[in-house]
């Protein structure tokens, strides 16, 4: 597939550093809020690239600096090196099975303040690494729209973490609730041979929240129509095309609906 994704500068948006987050964030745009928690190389250029997108889609998006790096385009070696610490950090639990991840306490109590801050619901968009952890912040009914774009922590090992959903069980049981009782709806993306986030994952969230679980899947297989690579994996970053624009570009433009249907529904 030729052409390149679109990207963003660090120095157009507004650093915010400040006790309402234990993290320093950044922010731009008018609008329901969202959060987009970044993938596992930081706030790359193409992080920055979707978060321009959904600025200009008419939303006040805010992007935490979790790990990694700022601005940066990724590192092959950098990253290896970010996974390895992620895998034995306490705070995020890469290889837990059915844990409950004090990253996911901590976005949740953010999206509170936030919420507070901006007077309405908001919307959180997780990314690779951090997909799951945009429907563990689903527990908190100030989240009113999470995405999840190729959940893969915990990192997919055989067996029960291919299957895992990312959160714990009595985070998932919360989120059923909320989508039974209050109509709320997950949104999920990833391509069909993806190993990194696995199909098994996606069946074990279809299988407990049925219709409230809405899957955006993008065609990976050889010779698919798209172009895709096998080892297709960034939905919304590295394999979005504007010119002219691909399936992953509207897989982007789902998750700007999903987000005005839950959060601005006049839009």
């Amino acid at each position: 597939m030729s052409g390149h994704a679109p990207v963003g500068r660090l120095e157009d948006w507004t650093e915010v550093d400040d006790d309402a987050a234990p993290w320093p964030r950044y922010e731009r745009g008018e609008g329901p809020a969202v959060i987009v928690l970044h993938e596992l190389h930081g706030i790359t250029p193409e992080v920055l690239g979707f978060g321009d997108f959904l600025a200009r889609s008419g939303f006040h998006v805010v992007i935490p600096h979790l790990f990694g790096v700022r601005g940066e385009r990724a590192s092959g070696a950098r990253t290896a090196g970010l996974a390895l610490r992620m895998c034995v950090s306490l705070t995020f639990r890469a290889l837990a099975l059915g844990s409950d991840r004090p990253i996911a306490r901590q976005l949740r109590a953010f999206a509170a303040s936030l919420a507070e801050r901006t007077g309405g619901q908001v919307g959180v968009v997780g990314m690779c690494f951090t997909g799951g952890f945009a429907l563990a912040a689903a527990g908190d009914p100030r989240v009113a729209a999470p995405v999840m774009s190729e959940p893969a922590v915990p990192f997919p090992l055989p067996g029960p973490w291919s299957r895992d959903p990312g959160v714990s069980e009595a985070e998932l049981a919360e989120v059923q609730r909320r989508a039974r009782e209050e109509g709320l709806c997950v949104l999920g993306l990833r391509f069909s041979e993806d190993a990194t986030s696995p199909a098994v994952r996606f069946g074990t969230l279809k299988d407990r929240l049925g219709s409230a679980f809405e899957v955006f899947q993008l065609d990976s297989r050889p010779g698919n129509p798209g172009g895709y690579g096998r080892r297709a994996h960034s939905v919304l970053t590295i394999e979005v095309r504007d010119d002219p624009p691909n399936r992953a570009a509207e897989a982007r433009d789902r998750v700007a609906g999903f987000l005005h249907e839950r959060l601005d529904p006049e839009h």
